[in-house]
């Protein structure tokens, strides 16, 4: 865990509680898990199916987002991949990636969650956690420009 760098995130797991911590942004995606230091200190390797998400936190607030939290209420507002998870347990949650499949990675899927003025910044998703992803919408598609507003007839320009 070299590095200055580190990350507050809260890891939520399937089968036990949540497991506050540190992670290197840049490092803490390994073959065997997630590398995290503990808040007590330890070094641990988290392996991917006992990951559910990997929220990263403004804090170490243990309150699970609430269930109207986890969905997009209306389109949003950022451009991006609007994408809809379903876990292995059931549960669906929506997340906002970016449009560039260079920054996808091998192991899960990174994105910012529908609330994201709340205690979680960014979240990521082990692939082993999910059993169906689908692509909602694409916001802010550069394929479509938009047209130009037609001038007013009469209108006067400023600096003629």
């Amino acid at each position: 865990m070299a590095g200055s760098t580190n990350k507050k995130v809260m890891i939520r797991r399937f089968d036990r509680e949540s497991l506050p911590g540190f992670v290197n942004p840049q490092a803490y995606l390994q073959v065997a898990g997630i590398e995290i230091l503990t808040a007590s200190g330890n070094l641990l390797v988290v392996p991917y199916e006992e990951v559910k998400a990997l929220y990263f936190v403004r804090d170490f607030d243990t309150e699970e987002p609430p269930a109207e939290s986890r969905v997009f209420q209306n389109r949003p507002k950022m451009s991006g991949v609007w994408i809809r998870m379903k876990f292995r347990d059931g549960e669906v949650m929506d997340g906002l990636m970016p449009n560039n499949l260079l920054q996808l990675e091998a192991y899960g899927f990174t994105f910012v969650p529908p609330n994201a003025g709340s205690n979680s910044q960014k979240v990521f998703v082990p692939r082993t956690a999910l059993t169906d992803v689908q692509i909602v919408g694409v916001v802010g598609s550069p394929l479509r420009s938009r047209k130009a507003k037609p001038k007013p007839e009469g209108q006067i320009e400023l600096f003629e």
